[in-house]
């Protein structure tokens, strides 16, 4: 990495320096009524650079390079809009962007590069869920709020249980972050272990889809997903004035209800925020009750930041509880009863230097430290506490432009303290410590824009009573966007990545109710190693949003659960082993407008993933899916039915069961009133209108806890800015 770094340095540093520039300035209006737009974001997609809109509805860029430049605006609910721009040298370009509602909204991202961009420049696949989908997604887990999208399916237990699956990888092959570090939690290690979230106070959901390793962690080799919760996480600057929202929500079947609400203020250089709220349901019925499946969450938060013109900071303190139940079968004589209470507290500090030299365009340290327990209890008793400490730290240098090249560069780094007290203590007490160095590089040659890079990194494991364990990799990958057409490219990249063992894979031995089997973890197990090529092709216009994508994936040393055959304490003894596999498989997303009035939306997903070594199925990976829906649309109304079919899954591992295909029909409205400075939104939902009873394969409980039936929920959601 080393000479990577080296030789891209030296062909930066003999870049001009003295390049031409001009200046762009702007304004951004609501389309119906010219009423101006602050606190929009518009985006220099070329060059990575934002800016926001005042009181007016004004923006300016000065000492611009020379060129042409793809502007992108957005905010909240309203539709994002492309313009092109020539600046000259000492001239000022002019651009002016008119704002609407409407079904088909440009996606912006910082998950996939580390900087805010558009979904279609960047070199991974990647989905972003804002604000205004989010308010429709009132469950408490974050498998639940985005099994919906492209090329993810969520693995549960049970409503309070649900996490990711991306392209058929789950647990520790899944990053799950908060604002672009890892949240901390224990997910990933058991089917009955949540990722809670209150989608209300969070402003979205990012999901990279492929090998993300490069800029986080050997965590992400199947993917990422990011919770973007704030202003701060996505700018540098400050903002003159309140911005806020309030939504509340109530719903049948489970009797959902919750509150959430959140304000900023921002003062000159200063920004001071505030959140807020909880969603509770009861356990929810599929011809009947499933009982024991209630779950709740609370949250709250605060943040302090300054942004000067050359320095930053950000702290924030956030915390979480709450609690689930395991639902159990009806059938059993003596169900056990299990309730998990939670808790998770988050202090995070982010800051930086911009503008620091003719080579870099800043730095920036973020500092997160975690506390994560929940408890398990049977009949109210508690049985088993899980405890688990983690403090991140992470700092990236930003190149600036020179001429055709840019890129990044930077380390990061983990401190984990896990521990289990209890009959569930399987694993014993681990320090974990890991440290990693990336670098990142891009070249743009016209139509056809390079990215290649690389990371390395050292995992070790303290287990209390066992021998210490480490790993070291390298993990690497290249790609290009070429350009096809006005709003069409074609990306390719191949990658090439690692895995250290987990925790658990390592050091479990013992029941493991969570996962249903007896585990016998192996501390000789080798690290993971993947390569895999990701094919996409993008269209994004003002009428027309469609992404094709395929992506081949081949593991050696794949770590699985393998069955021996063996009971014991009522559960099948599963070694973790290694071996070979691969996954191969398409996403395809399509959205179009008929009229003005009456849009599409569609798309497809589908894995195949097997061991090649020994030649089987892989456990969970979900079956081939479609959905299909209108909108129809006229002035703030929106009315979208849609038609959700799952086919059959029949390819499965040892000891786990098909399941049968179905279909579901769900419809949801939303009237939105917009003005200057207030969005409003009313909504409603049907889901499962026709009271569809239905299996989810990726579920450990499948077999006696269907999905949840039909059921309404209204939800309104008030945002000023």
């Amino acid at each position: 990495m080393s000479t990577l770094w080296l030789l891209t340095t030296i062909v930066l540093c003999a870049g001009s320096a003295s390049a031409q520039t001009g200046s762009l300035q702007g304004t951004v209006v609501l389309d119906k009524t010219s009423d101006p737009v602050h606190h929009a974001s518009v985006l220099i997609v070329q060059l990575k650079r934002t800016a926001q809109s005042g009181d007016d509805g004004t923006f300016r860029f000065d000492n611009l390079p020379v060129g042409r430049y793809v502007l992108l605006a957005h905010m909240h609910a309203l539709t994002s809009q492309r313009i092109t721009v020539e600046v000259t040298a000492g001239g000022v370009a002019k651009a002016e962007f008119r704002l609407r509602l409407a079904a088909v909204k440009e996606e912006v991202t910082v998950t996939a590069s580390g900087k805010e961009e558009s979904t279609l420049e960047t070199f991974l696949a990647t989905t972003t869920v804002d604000s205004t989908d989010l308010a429709a997604q009132t469950a408490t887990s974050l498998g639940d709020v985005l099994e919906n999208q492209a090329g993810v399916a969520k693995r549960s237990f049970g409503p309070g249980t649900s996490r990711p699956v991306i392209r058929g990888f789950d647990g520790d092959r899944v990053l799950i972050m908060q604002d672009g570090v890892r949240t901390g939690t224990l997910s990933s290690q058991s089917g009955d272990h949540g990722e809670p979230i209150d989608p209300n106070s969070v402003d979205r959901v990012e999901i990279v889809r492929g090998p993300s390793t490069l800029l986080y962690e050997g965590s992400a080799i199947g993917g990422v997903v990011n919770m973007v919760t704030g202003h701060h996480q996505t700018h540098k600057e400050a903002h003159e004035g309140y911005r806020g929202f309030v939504t509340g929500i109530g719903g049948t079947n489970n009797n959902r209800r919750g509150l959430s609400g959140g304000l900023e203020y921002g003062h000159k250089s200063w920004l001071l925020s505030a959140n807020g709220g909880g969603i509770y349901q009861d356990s929810y019925h599929a011809r009947g009750l499933v009982p024991n499946s209630q779950s709740d969450i609370r949250n709250a938060s605060l943040a302090i930041g300054h942004y000067g013109e050359k320095t930053y900071f950000n702290l924030s303190y956030g915390i979480q509880d709450g609690g689930y139940g395991i639902p159990f079968d009806r059938q059993e004589q003596d169900p056990e009863v299990v309730t998990i209470p939670f808790r998770r507290q988050n202090v995070a500090f982010t800051g930086g230097l911009k503008n620091i030299g003719n080579l870099f365009d800043q730095f920036q340290l973020s500092l997160n430290y975690s506390d994560w327990k929940h408890t398990e209890q049977d009949a109210g008793v508690p049985a088993n506490f899980f405890f688990n400490k983690q403090f991140v730290y992470r700092g990236v240098f930003d190149q600036k432009q020179h001429g055709r090249f840019t890129g990044s560069f930077g380390f990061w780094g983990l401190a984990r303290d896990y521990k289990v007290n209890g009959d569930e203590a399987i694993a014993p007490p681990t320090r974990q410590n890991a440290f990693a160095a990336f670098a990142v590089q891009g070249v743009s040659l016209g139509r056809v824009k390079l990215q290649y890079g690389a990371r390395v990194e050292h995992n070790a494991y303290d287990p209390t009573g066992l021998d210490k364990t480490s790993f070291n990799g390298v993990a690497a990958s290249g790609g290009a966007n070429v350009g096809l057409w006005r709003g069409g490219v074609l990306v390719g990249s191949f990658s090439s990545s690692f895995r250290s063992p987990a925790l658990e894979e390592l050091y479990n031995n013992g029941p493991h109710p969570g996962n249903l089997t007896f585990e016998v973890g192996d501390a000789r197990l080798k690290r993971e190693r993947g390569n895999g090529v990701d094919f996409s092709v993008r269209h994004s216009a003002n009428r027309v949003r469609a992404e094709w994508n395929l992506f081949y994936y081949k593991m050696s040393n794949y770590i699985f659960l393998a069955p021996t055959g063996e009971i014991e304490d009522g559960f099948v003894v599963a070694d973790y082993s290694q071996g070979k596999s691969r996954y191969r498989g398409t996403e395809v997303r399509l959205s179009g407008g008929i009229t003005n009035n009456i849009w599409l939306h569609g798309s497809v997903d589908a894995v195949n993933a097997q061991l090649t070594s020994p030649a089987r199925p892989l456990p969970r990976i979900p079956p081939v899916r479609g959905r299909i829906g209108l909108d129809l649309r006229f002035n703030g109304l929106s009315l979208a039915p849609e038609l959700v079919l799952t086919n059959r899954q029949d390819r499965v591992y040892v000891n786990e069961t098909p399941t049968a295909g179905y279909g579901l029909f769900n419809l949801k409205a939303l009237y939105s009133i917009t003005s200057k400075h207030v969005l409003h939104m009313i909504g409603f939902q049907l889901f499962n209108g026709t009271d569809q009873l239905y299996r989810n394969h990726l579920s450990f409980i499948k077999n006696f806890a269907p999905e949840i039936g039909r059921g309404v929920m209204f939800t309104y959601t008030m945002r000023f800015f």
